[in-house]
């Protein structure tokens, strides 16, 4: 039986694949831990083979990826700089075959393809952390919590922070209506919600309460001309940055913290940004390697496993994207990772701006916002085969696809008849 090339590769067509694949993913980021090698080989598979099947159509014109290849490409480069040779070299082949699958996955997959298949994934993977989940010791937080099937309560309410995006997503930005889809958005949203909470995971509720508010805040906006969107957004930034200093000085930050159980030291994340600072001075420039600090028998890893309590020695990281990078990959690779977080970021802010109907941008903008809300506390967009830097990724690469333009025949002149002008 022949298997049509649209079914695996064409946006429009492909959705049962399109919808499959990404919910596999999603299952492999959340647990290629337990799985092992076995199931990021399925997650290539995935997605690496459909490049056989029109490699121009899949691949594209990588001139344009320029921009997103570059602190992938500085990873593999540091693999010569790293005194942790073979893990940075190993490590970094991982990151940027992760982001070629990424890519890929950008230019086959809708923004409602995606959506759907990210529900469905989320939903296997909360349920299987709700079957077989546990309580762990948080060495941060120096209590017991919930932390599913995953290592780290954050890792679960991250999920479940997606969950309740795409879920929002779904129902009110993509506006779908059929009966099936409504259930399964209500689905996912109830058990990511009960997860989030199970979860006990400040930076998630937060996080997650802050890009709900903006999706349904950007929503009317759509119904105001670009002029009076760009007024109204730089009016409400304003406003936020004034609420943000006033927390900060009244103390408002501090009792929302209480609440979960947490002080101004964030259980611990500052004495760990510190000692991140003081070892990106020894090498500020390029970094000492993707992936090459926190290696077993270094001493300052080891150091900062004893103090807390990290008996694995690994899974560990300095809770900060931007001091890990500068750590591993110097100021310039840091550079190079905002150029792709907050270029794309502010890409699909204009882009939701400017156009009268921007569905997909609107997705993609709150997601890329969560990042880097997170980004100052967790670790989500740096390290292969995680969900968070596969997103982040597949809407970078939206970015270069060329615009529809509408033709004219699409337009209200196709309704006139044209007639040539007397004499001519």
């Amino acid at each position: 039986m022949r298997i049509a090339k649209s079914a695996l590769i064409d946006p429009d067509k492909n959705s049962v694949y399109g919808m499959a694949a990404v919910a596999l993913s999603f299952f492999i980021f959340a647990y290629s831990s337990k799985f092992g090698m076995v199931s990021v080989l399925a997650y290539y598979a995935l997605w690496l083979p459909l490049v056989l099947v029109d490699y121009r159509r899949v691949l594209g014109n990588y001139t344009r990826y320029l921009w997103i290849f570059g602190f992938g490409i500085l990873t593999v480069l540091s693999s010569f700089w790293s005194e942790a040779m073979s893990t940075t070299m190993r490590a970094s082949i991982q990151y940027m075959t992760h982001i070629v699958c990424a890519l890929i996955a950008m230019r086959v997959i809708s923004i409602t393809t995606l959506t759907r298949g990210a529900m469905i994934g989320i939903i296997v993977v909360l349920l299987y952390s709700m079957l077989f989940g546990i309580y762990l010791f948080d060495a941060l937080d120096g209590t017991f919590s919930f932390v599913g099937a995953f290592s780290s309560k954050n890792q679960l309410g991250f999920y479940a922070s997606l969950g309740v995006i795409f879920a929002a997503g779904s129902v009110l930005v993509l506006r779908q209506r059929d009966i099936l889809w409504l259930g399964i958005a209500g689905i996912t949203g109830l058990v990511s919600a009960y997860c989030l909470l199970a979860s006990q995971s400040a930076t998630s509720v937060i996080t997650t309460a802050a890009v709900v508010a903006l999706i349904i805040g950007f929503l009317p906006m759509g119904m105001l001309n670009p002029g009076n969107r760009k007024m109204i957004f730089l009016a409400l930034v304003g406003a936020g940055g004034l609420l943000v200093v006033a927390s900060l000085q009244f103390g408002l930050l501090d009792a929302i913290l209480g609440i979960f159980g947490k002080d101004s030291t964030l259980t611990g994340r500052t004495y760990l940004w510190q000692q991140g600072i003081e070892a990106a001075k020894a090498t500020p420039i390029f970094g000492v390697g993707y992936q090459g600090f926190w290696v077993v028998g270094f001493y300052d890893a080891e150091r900062l496993w004893d103090d807390f309590f990290i008996t694995s020695r690994s899974g560990f990281h300095f809770h900060n994207t931007y001091i890990e990078t500068v750590v591993e990959n110097g100021f310039v690779g840091l550079a190079l990772l905002v150029i792709v977080l907050y270029g794309t970021l502010f890409a699909h802010l204009r882009s939701i701006l400017v156009k009268r109907n921007d569905p997909q941008g609107l997705i993609l903008f709150a997601l890329c916002a969560l990042f880097v809300v997170r980004s100052f506390v967790e670790i989500d967009i740096i390290f292969a085969y995680q969900i968070g830097s596969f997103l982040l990724y597949y809407a970078a690469g939206k970015l270069t696809l060329p615009q529809r333009v509408v033709a004219p025949s699409d337009g209200v002149l196709s309704r006139v008849a044209m007639r040539p002008i007397a004499g001519r």
